[in-house]
């Protein structure tokens, strides 16, 4: 980007609105739900530029499951790994190759679902948790 151009996005105006306490925590909360300042989102509305959709909230339940499935899922690939290894220096496997792997791919289509899975409305309104 050149020098001319640069300078024309500088923002050097300011514009002032006052606002009720009410419309203030509305804008407030818009804004919080679409992980934009105030200002940008206050910049978005009056250019008419779209504004993000919120990220998805899920249930702390949702949350521990997945994170509880990643666990299970790293203990599988240490036993994958250390039947492998057994298998190449011709041990006998700590536990069978097929079955694991079977287990793992089982443990992966869990975490998926689980990520697709977002809370239902009427649970939005007890549970405000959201992931970082």
């Amino acid at each position: 980007m050149n020098k001319r151009s640069s300078q024309s996005l500088v923002r050097t105006r300011r514009l002032q609105a006052l606002f009720s306490p009410i419309e203030y925590e509305m804008i407030r909360s818009k804004a919080e739900d679409a992980s934009m300042s105030l200002a940008e989102l206050t910049r978005r509305c009056m250019l008419l530029r779209p504004i993000p959709p919120p990220p998805p909230r899920l249930s702390r339940v949702t949350v521990a499951t997945y994170l509880e499935l990643s666990r299970i899922g790293n203990n599988i690939n240490q036993l994958a790994k250390a039947t492998n290894t057994a298998i190449k220096m011709q041990l006998p496997p700590p536990a069978d190759p097929k079955l694991l792997n079977e287990l793992l791919e089982l443990l992966r289509h869990c975490q998926r679902e689980i990520a697709n899975t977002f809370i239902e409305e009427a649970d939005e309104e007890t549970d405000d948790w959201q992931p970082d």
